[in-house]
């Protein structure tokens, strides 16, 4: 299965065109298999991604009067208990984490997340569907649909601070991506308090099996350290 196959077809080449001596094809094959190896390991991609995570810890007593819960991903169109449409893996663990965070302090929680692309349905009327059948009264929910990426979610959501008084609000978003969400809400003005969900490092001995190649925790600790260089400069 990908990647792994391809690895095995690019090494393969690489060592069948050396031993023809056609030395530039076989490095170059060779180099890229390795390479996609290297970013396709738990060791390498737990590296790259502790280098997000380790920045924020979760708070002992974190203590504020809104939630902003960030939106993460949704299937739109697919079947679910109570209606249609359910968030992704990504987004469930944060929806948790909101959740959990609002039965202890039981203030109200923004949702910000609308549709990236023409013709998909915004994130946040489906989240708000599943924190009510969680148990949260519809009324304690705020939407913000508007959003289309993390600086926008910082723009629309300082906009509804102001707006209702809110001035200590928590954050909740993935571990990995709480950097570039801190800086977004920084550039607005707004302090916010960080509490991540969804760590996907922690300290760990690796076995072999570590060393197969498929785990896709690189690309996602690329996308978030693009995001941070472009929100950086861009804004």
């Amino acid at each position: 299965m990908p990647p792994g196959i391809f690895i095995v077809l690019l090494v393969g080449f690489g060592i069948w065109f050396l031993f023809k001596k056609q030395w530039k094809a076989g490095m170059v094959n060779l180099s890229i298999g390795i390479f996609m190896w290297l970013l396709s390991i738990s060791p390498v991609a737990d590296a790259m991604l502790r280098g997000l995570e380790s920045d924020f810890k979760i708070p002992e007593n974190p203590r504020g009067d809104v939630i902003i819960l960030l939106g993460g991903g949704v299937y739109d169109k697919v079947p679910d208990l109570s209606g249609i449409g359910a968030p992704s893996e990504e987004m469930i663990a944060r929806l948790v984490t909101a959740v959990r965070l609002q039965k202890r302090l039981n203030v109200p929680v923004i949702i910000s997340g609308g549709a990236v692309f023409k013709g998909r349905q915004a994130e946040a009327p489906i989240v708000k569907r599943f924190l009510v059948d969680l148990g949260i009264h519809s009324g304690k929910i705020i939407i913000e649909d508007k959003s289309r990426d993390t600086i926008e979610n910082a723009k629309y959501t300082k906009a509804i601070c102001e707006k209702n008084g809110f001035k200590k609000p928590i954050l909740v978003t993935s571990a990995m991506h709480m950097r570039r969400s801190v800086m977004s809400y920084e550039k607005t003005g707004i302090k916010v308090v960080p509490v991540p969900s969804s760590f996907r490092t922690w300290v760990r001995k690796y076995g072999w099996e570590d060393y197969l190649p498929g785990s896709g925790n690189a690309t996602a600790a690329i996308k978030e350290y693009a995001g941070f260089i472009f929100y950086k400069f861009a804004y």
